[in-house]
């Protein structure tokens, strides 16, 4: 399979900081060649803003139009766009680099990031990635992003979720997003709890967009950052359900996020990360 690992290593707007070392860190420890000695044909590149005073919105969108245009391109040769991004607001350049039509979301995150603007007590825009990705808010700045096009929130499932603030849980809630909670997982496993909201959204998509928030896996054993909360999910179980999702739709790009190597001393992460990017590349070439 032909792949473009994309960079964005940027957290809040800042270059190389906090997550913003996660893509860059991946790439210091080969995953290119990681690829590469599974067969695949791996080309590497790093997104980076000319705005000579960064800021957080400002720069998050210059980043996503400066993503789509990559995205597409990569589309266009035929190559599999996986991008490794410290932000999740990276999903905006991601979405807006593919066709739009039948098109769904599959998130696996900690955290609901369906915040809005009004609702948000912490201001991080990254809480707002996928209220964003639905059209839920930041609509004006989201059309300087070329191709980009709200997804339905019908046809987008979060997994893994555990942790949201009081009014964004109202919104999802309110939404008709179908969330696997983090405590449906363990209860009934990955394929039993995931298994009915994929099967809902088979009725009106072909195409998943895969967007994995490392602080979706338990900090226990995999701590990805310093928002990570308790009782995650296992990485075999983000495997399995990646797998399912191969079974009824195509994936045409993928994400990893939101990892900051300060929280890992032990690698054990870094190996995740590294285990869950080849189910992903398998299940889009499958």
């Amino acid at each position: 399979m032909k792949i473009q690992i994309i960079q964005v290593p940027y957290d809040s707007g800042q270059k190389g900081v906090r997550m913003g070392r996660g893509p860059e860190h991946f790439v210091q420890h080969h995953i290119d060649q990681t690829l590469q000695e599974r067969g695949h044909e791996v080309h590497v590149e790093s997104i980076e803003v000319k705005t000579p005073f960064p800021t957080e919105n400002g720069t998050a969108f210059e980043l996503n139009r400066l993503l789509a245009e990559r995205v597409r391109s990569t589309v266009n040769s035929r190559r599999f766009p996986l991008v490794l991004s410290g932000n999740c607001s990276s999903c905006m350049g991601t979405l807006a680099g593919l066709e739009p039509a039948q098109l769904g979301i599959v998130w696996f995150d900690a955290h609901g990031d369906y915040n809005t603007p009004e609702t948000t007590v912490s201001g991080f825009l990254d809480g707002m990635a996928l209220a964003m990705a639905t059209g839920c808010c930041w609509a004006k700045l989201a059309t300087t992003i070329p191709g980009f096009r709200p997804v339905q929130e019908a046809n987008v499932v979060l997994v893994g979720a555990r942790e949201f603030d009081p009014e964004e849980r109202m919104l999802i809630e309110r939404s008709n997003i179908a969330v696997v909670y983090a405590q449906a997982i363990k209860d009934k496993g990955i394929r039993e709890a995931l298994d009915r909201a994929l099967a809902d959204i088979r009725t009106r998509v072909e195409k998943i967009y895969v967007h994995i928030d490392l602080d979706v896996l338990d900090p226990e054993k995999t701590p990805a950052n310093n928002f990570a909360v308790p009782e995650g999910l296992m990485v075999e179980q983000v495997e399995d359900a990646v797998r399912m999702i191969a079974e009824s739709f195509r994936i045409p790009a993928g994400a990893i996020t939101a990892y900051d190597p300060a929280y890992d001393a032990e690698g054990n992460t870094l190996r995740a990360g590294v285990k869950l990017m080849e189910t992903l590349i398998w299940a889009a070439h499958k």
